[in-house]
């Protein structure tokens, strides 16, 4: 059974147009990375799979019910992208406070472990950080063994080692057969964690595939080298940057480009070709799409 679903679904904000007929269907089992700028409507999408908002026209479900009925949330987790947490209590006694509604929730211990946060199980939460309440409201999201998880944004905020160790927190729900859908900006998030890529742009879906499809829709390739100096004006590039004497051109015709840099003469090493990024893909749909609307 599909799990999550949206058909044909736009959504109005006045005369602001959030999402313009948008279709999506999460099946058991998948990790999907919904990509986008701010202003998508990535999070418009997440609160109408979730019930938090209405369509304006089309439809929604999850389970194959209206997700506003509190029967059909009943397995669903969800972490938006702002929470707040009661500042008197101790972070366990905000776990045992949400495992009093479910009947049969993660033990507390299995819980803490698996998201690092056995350290603050004591700790009031009004004395947290902001990234160690940011954990906090990711872990709560698993405490009723949900069947599919809605993470906005899940590890906004946090340094390198908190955020590996939300994503294997997140990967071993997964690995159970657990079912994800999570958005981001952190592009190698989308990359380290998801199997299927949505990029939303304008409120619509650009694209809907693997990572690997994803970067293959644009043609462009990733060409690096090290110059003492700058480069010539060279034709096909369409993206350049420059570290120090080590530069990165995009390109869609690499060998071309290999082929213009030999015949120069210039004086370059340690040449490398390589497909674009998640990152340099997502910004050519959604450049190219913005192109075609105006």
């Amino acid at each position: 059974m599909t799990l999550a679903r949206a058909i044909d679904v736009t959504r109005r904000y006045g005369d602001k147009l959030a999402l313009d007929a948008v279709s999506l269907a999460v099946q058991p089992g998948e990790l999907v990375g919904l990509l986008g700028p701010n202003g998508a409507g990535k999070s418009t999408l997440v609160n109408l799979l979730t019930g938090l908002r209405r369509p304006t026209s089309g439809r929604v479900e999850l389970f194959g019910d209206d997700p506003r009925r509190p029967a059909s949330r009943r397995r669903l987790g969800v972490t938006p992208q702002e929470t707040g947490l009661p500042a008197s209590l101790r972070v366990g006694e905000v776990v045992d406070f949400v495992s009093a509604h479910y009947d049969e929730p993660l033990p507390k211990g299995e819980l803490l472990d698996r998201f690092g946060l056995a350290d603050l199980v004591r700790r009031q939460t009004g004395g947290l950080s902001g990234g160690e309440k940011r954990r906090v409201a990711v872990a709560l999201a698993f405490v009723g063994r949900p069947r599919i998880v809605f993470l906005d944004e899940p590890t906004t905020g946090l340094d390198v080692q908190a955020r590996r160790l939300l994503w294997d927190g997140i990967r071993s729900y997964q690995a159970e057969g657990g079912t994800v859908v999570l958005t981001s900006h952190y592009l190698e998030e989308i990359e380290a964690l998801a199997r299927r890529v949505v990029v939303i742009g304008g409120g619509r879906v650009l694209a809907d595939d693997t990572v690997d499809a994803v970067r293959s829709l644009v043609a462009v390739r990733r060409v690096s080298l090290s110059v003492p100096g700058p480069l010539p004006e060279l034709p096909g590039i369409t993206g350049a940057e420059r570290d120090g004497d080590r530069h990165h051109l995009l390109t869609a015709d690499a060998d071309r480009l290999v082929r213009d840099l030999v015949t120069s003469g210039i004086a370059f090493t340690d040449l490398e070709v390589r497909p674009t990024s998640l990152e340099e893909a997502f910004l050519t749909l959604t450049e190219t799409r913005a192109a075609a609307r105006s």
